[in-house]
C-alpha cells in the first residue's frame, strides 16, 4: 500500500490540523522504561537510523522551527524524547522520537534495541509507529533491521488479537532528489530503484502491508497525509 501525497494539496484538512495543534512542548527524555511517562493517553513514535531527519520531520508536523533539536552530526539524538501536543487533558497527545543508531559501542546499541524491544511490546497507549527512512538511499542494514523486530512483535500481538499499533515507513528528505526543489511545483520524489528496494526488504521482513509516505521537511509534503494518520490514532 502506498500513500504519497495526492497532486490536489488538501489545504482544508491541513488548516484544520494546524488549528488542532494549540501547544507542543517537551516532557522528558528516557533511555529505559522506567523514564517514560505515565502510559495514560495516547502515543505515537518516530523511529530512523542517525541522520534521517527525525527532528525535522517533528518541528515540520508541529509548526515549530526548532521543537527538536537538529543537527549535521549522526547520533545526537542518544534517548527517546516525549512531547506533549496541546495543553488540556483531555486534548493532550504524546509524540516521541528515539534513538539515532549511529557509531556507539555494541553494549549501548543492544540496550537501545532491548528497550525498543520491550516499548514495542509492553506499551498499551502505542498507536502508531512511524519508521522513518531516507529516500535518497533507501533502507539500510539497520532499517531491515527495525523493520523485523517489528514485523515480529506486531505480527505475534496481531496473533494473539491484542491492541497493536499501525506501522507506516516514511520516506524523508525527498526534495534533495530534485533540483531547485519547491513546496508546489517541484516539492520532491523518489526513484523506482529506491522504491523497489524498499519494496523487497519490507517484503522479506513481513511488513509489506505497510503505507508509505513521501515526504519532505523543507517542502513540507506529505504533512497532510502524516496528519491524516496522527489524527486517526491522536485527536
Amino acid at each position: 500500500m502506498i500513500s504519497f501525497p495526492s497532486e490536489n494539496k488538501d489545504v482544508t484538512f491541513e488548516a484544520l490540523c494546524n488549528a488542532l495543534v494549540r501547544r507542543t512542548v517537551f516532557v522528558t527524555g528516557a533511555v529505559d522504561m522506567d523514564g517514560c511517562p505515565d502510559a495514560d493517553r495516547g502515543e505515537v513514535a518516530f523511529i530512523g537510523r542517525s541522520n534521517v531527519g527525525k527532528s525535522s520531520l517533528v518541528n515540520m508536523l508541529t509548526n515549530r522551527k526548532s521543537l527538536a533539536f537538529t543537527s549535521k552530526t549522526p547520533g545526537k539524538t542518544q534517548q527517546f524524547n516525549y512531547f506533549a501536543v496541546n495543553d488540556k487533558p483531555e486534548l493532550e497527545r504524546q509524540i516521541r522520537y528515539g534513538f539515532g543508531f549511529a557509531k556507539v559501542p555494541q553494549q549501548q546499541r543492544q540496550q537501545w534495541s532491548d528497550f525498543m524491544d520491550e516499548y514495542l511490546q509492553e506499551r498499551q497507549t502505542l498507536q502508531a509507529v512511524f519508521h522513518l527512512i531516507d529516500a535518497r538511499h533507501g533502507p539500510t542494514e539497520e532499517d531491515g533491521k527495525i523493520m523485523q523486530k517489528v514485523g515480529t512483535i506486531l505480527g505475534q500481538k496481531q496473533q494473539a488479537k491484542v491492541h497493536c499499533a499501525k506501522y507506516i515507513i516514511i520516506l524523508t528528505k525527498a526534495d534533495k532528489n530534485v533540483k531547485n526543489a519547491k513546496s508546489q511545483s517541484n516539492p520532491g520524489k523518489v526513484s523506482n530503484k529506491v522504491m523497489e528496494k524498499l519494496r523487497q526488504t519490507m517484503n522479506e521482513n513481513r511488513v509489506g502491508y505497510a503505507p508509505i509516505v513521501l515526504t519532505s521537511s523543507e517542502t513540507r509534503l506529505g504533512r497532510e497525509v502524516v496528519w491524516k494518520y496522527l489524527s486517526e490514532h491522536l485527536l
